[in-house]
Formats: C-alpha cells, structure tokens, sequence
C-alpha cells in the first residue's frame, strides 16, 4: 500500500518553472490549489491513488480555460 510520502518534480503550467512537490497518498484521492513560488499563479493538483496498480497519478494544470 502506497504510504510514504513522495517526492515529484513539476513543471509551472504559467512560466515553467520547475519545482518540487511532496505528495502524501496517506490521505486519498486530492483535488487541491497551490501557489507558484516563482511566477505567484495559482496551479491546479489533482491526485489520484491508484491502489491496484500501487502508483500516483498526478495531473497539474493552469485551470484558466473559460467557458463560454
């Protein structure tokens, strides 16, 4: 079962800057903001627990697509 914390490198979806993030799996699935430290813009996280297959699946994105 995946319950150490773990270490990813991303990639800012606003200016590309590469930072690290700490995923904890302990807690489920996640849907979550986090700030940018380098260009201040809100960046989108959603993690998904894979329990089968024992892995993170880790989707970043902008979240700035308007509906119209």
């Amino acid at each position: 079962m995946l319950e150490d914390l773990q270490q990813q490198r991303i990639e800012c979806p606003h200016c590309g800057h590469h930072l690290h993030v700490t995923l904890d799996p302990s807690a489920g699935d996640q849907n979550y903001y986090d700030e940018c430290p380098a260009c201040c813009s809100e960046i989108h996280f959603v993690m998904h627990i894979d329990e089968i297959g024992q892995k993170i699946e880790l989707h970043v994105d902008a979240d700035d697509e308007q509906v119209f």
